[in-house]
């Protein structure tokens, strides 16, 4: 509420900068003396510009966004969304916008950061040519990569790699052009520069540096680069990341005071020329330096907001350390990375193997830290980073530091956590110390790193520091006598790893049996798919068991991957990319019969998209009939062999790698593990199938294979290692059952082999102690269990597709067989939601339709309800869930036979509006029952209804009974029903352009 002795504080920009500042606000006023009114010319709220590039891996702009809605709301700022304030009226102190508002302010707040830089180059406004800023950005780049074949990104720094990544992951043979002599100029010098080029380049991306753009050359779009050394490269598409340019236009137009190079010149409490407004972030000119990290907008952000609340703070600087994985490669700086010989020596060592760089510099006297640059491996980048910024005396020498005087050293030789001050900065991006995390760990009974990131910030930003964070919480509850806990969830006081070995020694075949023996509770939807996992793991029974079923996520469950409109993926496998004219044409039929969206998968497969879930056992009796079985795409199984032609038909192939991978892959088809697996076999070491990228890798040699593990592609990509050389393949063979069925039974649930090896004490050489020189004495029986395993295989949809039973677990409805297209469902307020409406849930007592009109219902009227019947007790599987119609309503009806209890809600979830949630896994959270919405895996009470991830969503649900068999659910009127929960779900016309666009490509 607004009070008249409050002062107005306009905050323009709504980035991560000035939402930072507007966070820092609520949190240092506690007196409420200031009313907030923020404006963003987005259209969506502040979101996470650094993790801008994952947008390409999930295509969902929610995952970036910093806070909802909601949370304005609650702490009554006024949001301008989509409305740009393009005017400060100093004289009249009035800030007005595009739209037309005019709000009057005692103080301003400039967080209006920066804008890309486009060189001035002939060509540079054709088309095809993009800038990488904004989620808009990215969905044109996106919709061009459909078409487009190369890409160019122009810049070579931080934002120009990133951008080289995302053309990278849509497929597109990608170049960099950096004017500069070497990549990330800022950061890196001459010799890491040559380590990050080696490793990008070995990827399959082009480097290209000295390199000047003098024309851009194309009839209407881009077709050609022509440089200013007269060589010129076929493209056509072209990302400018060229640098950035403070946005200080309005701030210009007021008449600030403004550096000569561009920003807003800013004092040490980030003052402008005029005290009554402020600047912050990449906008602020402080000392004749712009700031183009986060980490110091989030200061200058707090000290404003601290300021304005009575604090005296300044800003006198901070330093530029950074650590990032750019293109898979780490890369990180810290401290006074550039210090001159004049005040500095420096120790490097550079493995061109490994393709690692470190260069640390020391003060002359080598009792100090100054800084450093690390390439290829940035392990040590959080210890030696705090070491760097505190100043302190080294407790040990430049060559221990340096691990080059033959006693280990490295990181380790600083003492770790324990010995840092608590004055040291662990986490540079939200400031915050030592002494901050080891109280809230302390005062707040902290025990997993999650927490310590929830309560302090800690590892929020660029995510760097948390390694350290870890480290500080492992000692904090060392020192109080208690240990880091591994426990798998509430229910489960065990890791996977333990009750791996729980279920294999004493046999336990279900779910019910091992809840009941070594856990509590009812489950939920991290124990039960981790133990069905397990099972499969070891007993390998079909995944669709009445036992097993309902334990699976919906991609197990249903033998398919999920879409964002809640239809299904159908892949089925093509071992190698090896296909015949007759199984493509069958592909073809199925795909225009059921009015599918076909695409080549980068695994040489063909994935069929919008299956309905009833439909899938049709499409693949077909599929199995044509000789097609489960490729297993949906379940953290071995998917995919890739292969390149080998000696079969290429020129420089040396071994048949297509028959090989063939091989592997019928070998190791379905095997269930902590997460999804993918192989690539090369037939020469030009790579062609990008063993190096995979989980477990085969390159043929002229003296047989090299056999390389634990790499992944993905938003974290890394390398493989390599494990052995020149074997033979029934010794690759031997090597790969042994290797797999080690992870299988070590690894953490949800864990690649990557992250696996990477936390494996002993690394590499463990694995290769244990796999090849059988150091642990086990390998007989990771023999024997991964033979039993290939001997008891099954195609999973062979069996469902004959089994009467299982292909009634694919019916839409239990209580009809009609059926309804359960595409997304995208209403008003999706797009912006009301300031003034209660919840974010449908609703049976007020819901507000496309054209604001009010639908309305009373349901504490007893006479309006009625117990309608659903179906039999039989008709619902025990532990889960399943739809059922009514009218034009879906209602999801659960039965948790572990009290006995009963419980039914709406079926579409009111986070995407999908008709899901009868498909979700259902348990307890502290007793209180609950579904885990199987799209995006928000919890919702069964009871309440209320959403018990704390986000401001609710479900309607009803009362169940059950008499004689027949389950009742207590329902109004279907007509009051649909007019709430039907008839104002909307689809906006973009969906179903798309949808026409997709079923025109397969002639639906």
């Amino acid at each position: 509420m607004v009070t008249d002795d409050q002062q107005t504080i306009v905050v323009i920009g709504n980035g991560m900068v000035g939402h930072r500042f507007v966070e820092k606000l609520v949190d240092f006023d506690q007196a409420r003396q200031y009313k907030i009114v923020t404006f963003c010319e987005e259209p969506r709220a502040a979101y996470d510009r650094v993790g801008l590039t994952s947008f390409f891996a999930h295509r969902d702009a929610e995952k970036l966004m910093i806070a909802r809605l909601e949370w304005y709301h609650e702490h009554g700022i006024e949001l301008h969304l989509g409305d740009r304030a393009h005017k400060i009226d100093r004289e009249k102190q009035v800030v007005y916008s595009e739209k037309g508002a005019e709000i009057p302010y005692d103080k301003v707040v400039l967080a209006t950061g920066s804008y890309p830089f486009v060189p001035p180059v002939e060509g540079i406004n054709k088309h095809g040519v993009y800038v990488y800023r904004t989620i808009e950005d990215l969905e044109k780049i996106i919709e061009h990569g459909k078409t487009a074949k190369t890409c160019a990104v122009i810049g070579g720094g931080l934002l120009g790699l990133e951008a080289a990544k995302a053309a990278f992951d849509l497929g597109l043979k990608t170049h960099v052009i950096e004017f500069a002599p070497r990549l990330m100029p800022r950061q890196v010098d001459d010799r890491g520069s040559k380590v990050l080029v080696q490793k990008i380049e070995e990827l399959g991306v082009d480097v290209h540096l000295n390199k000047g753009t003098k024309e851009i050359q194309g009839d209407g779009k881009v077709e050609k680069m022509v440089f200013t050394d007269d060589t010129d490269l076929d493209v056509d598409m072209i990302i400018v990341s060229a640098g950035i340019r403070p946005r200080d236009d309005v701030a210009k137009e007021a008449g600030l005071d403004i550096g000569p190079r561009g920003g807003v010149s800013v004092d040490d409490h980030l003052r402008t020329s005029d005290p009554n407004i402020f600047a912050i972030g990449e906008v602020a000119l402080h000392s004749g330096m712009i700031y183009g990290l986060v980490a110091p907008g989030y200061e200058m952000a707090e000290i404003v907001a601290g300021n304005l609340c009575g604090q005296d703070l300044k800003f006198s600087g901070t330093d530029l350390s950074t650590k990032l994985k750019l293109m898979g490669v780490d890369v990180a700086s810290f401290g006074n990375y550039e210090a001159s010989e004049d005040v500095s020596k420096s120790l490097v060592v550079e493995d061109p193997f490994q393709g690692t760089y470190k260069k640390l510099l020391f003060s002359k006297d080598g009792k100090t830290l100054l800084g450093g640059i690390l390439v290829g491996d940035a392990s040590e980048y959080g210890t030696f980073s705090v070491f760097a910024k505190s100043g302190d005396p080294l407790p040990c020498s430049p060559s221990d530091l340096m691990g080059t005087s033959g006693n280990g050293g490295g990181a380790s030789a600083l003492g770790g956590a324990e010995s840092m001050p608590d004055s040291a900065q662990i986490c540079s991006c939200n400031n915050v110390t030592k002494g901050q995390i080891c109280a809230a760990i302390r005062d707040n009974d902290l025990m997993t790193p999650a927490e310590v990131k929830k309560c302090t910030s800690a590892g929020g930003g660029c995510g760097g520091c948390m390694p350290l964070v870890t480290d500080i919480l492992t000692a904090e509850l060392a020192a109080a006598g208690k240990t880091l806990s591994k426990d798998l969830c509430e229910h489960f006081a065990y890791s996977r790893q333990e009750l791996f070995e729980i279920v294999k020694i004493k046999e336990i075949k279900t779910f019910d049996d091992l809840l009941a023996s070594h856990g509590k509770g009812d489950g939920c939807e991290i124990c039960k798919p981790a133990a069905a996992s397990i099972f499969a793991s070891l007993w390998n029974d079909h995944i669709l068991e009445a036992s097993h079923k309902t334990l699976q996520d919906t991609n197990d469950r249903f033998l398919a991957n999920i879409q964002r409109d809640a239809t299904y993926s159908v892949v089925p496998r093509v071992p190698g990319g090896e296909i015949t004219p007759d199984k493509l044409i069958v592909l073809g039929e199925v795909a225009k019969k059921y009015h599918l969206y076909t695409k080549i998968t980068g695994g040489q497969r063909v994935d069929l998209f919008g299956a309905k879930v009833q439909d899938l056992p049709d499409i693949w009796s077909e599929l199995i009939d044509a000789g097609f079985e489960s490729g297993h795409a949906y379940g953290k199984a071995v998917r995919t062999v890739k292969s390149c032609v080998g000696s079969t038909w290429c020129r420089y192939g040396v071994g048949d790698s297509v028959g090989f991978a063939i091989r592997i892959e019928n070998r190791y088809r379905g095997i269930r593990a902590p997460h999804k697996l993918k192989f690539a076999v090369s037939g020469c070491v030009r790579e062609c199938a990008e063993a190096q990228g995979k989980d477990v890798g085969l390159i043929a040699t002229e003296n047989g294979y090299n056999l390389y593990v634990c790499g992944n592609g993905g938003a974290s990509p890394r390398h493989a290692d390599l494990l052995v050389a020149d074997i033979d393949e029934e010794t690759a063979v031997k090597y790969m059952d042994r290797f797999l069925m080690y992870y299988i039974m070590t690894a953490d649930k949800l864990t690649r082999t990557s992250v696996w090896l990477e936390k494996m004490e002993g690394g590499l050489d463990h694995i290769r102690d244990v796999v090849i020189n059988d150091s642990l004495n086990i390998c007989e029986e990771l023999e024997a269990r991964m033979q039993m395993l290939i001997d008891t295989y099954q195609c999973e949809w062979k069996t469902v597709v004959e089994d009467p039973e299982k292909r009634a677990f694919f019916k839409q409805f239990v209580n009809t067989d009609e059926s309804e297209l359960g595409i997304e469902i995208i209403t008003e307020r999706d797009q912006q939601r009301p300031a003034d409406w209660p919840d974010n849930g449908v609703s049976l007592v007020e819901l507000k339709g496309l054209n604001g009109e009010t639908i309305s219902h009373d349901p504490a009227g007893e006479e309006e309800l009625a117990w309608v019947s659903m179906g039999k007790e039989a008709d619902f599987p025990i532990n889960g869930g399943a739809a059922v119609k009514y009218g034009d309503v879906q209602i999801a009806v659960f039965r948790a036979t572990t009290h006995s209890d009963w419980y039914a809600c709406q079926n579409m979830c009111p986070h995407k509006n999908a008709f899901v949630l009868s498909r979700g896994i259902i348990g307890d959270a502290g007793g209180v029952p609950k579904v885990a919405c199987p799209l995006h895996k928000k919890t919702f009470s069964l009871e309440s209804g209320e959403c018990l991830s704390g986000e401001d969503f609710k479900l309607q649900t009803f009362k169940v009974k059950v008499e004689d068999g027949t389950v009742f659910v207590q329902l109004p009127p279907q007509e009051t029903l649909n007019a709430t929960l039907a008839t104002n779900l909307h689809c906006i016309s973009a969906c179903d352009a798309e949808k026409s666009r997709q079923m025109a490509c397969v002639g639906g």
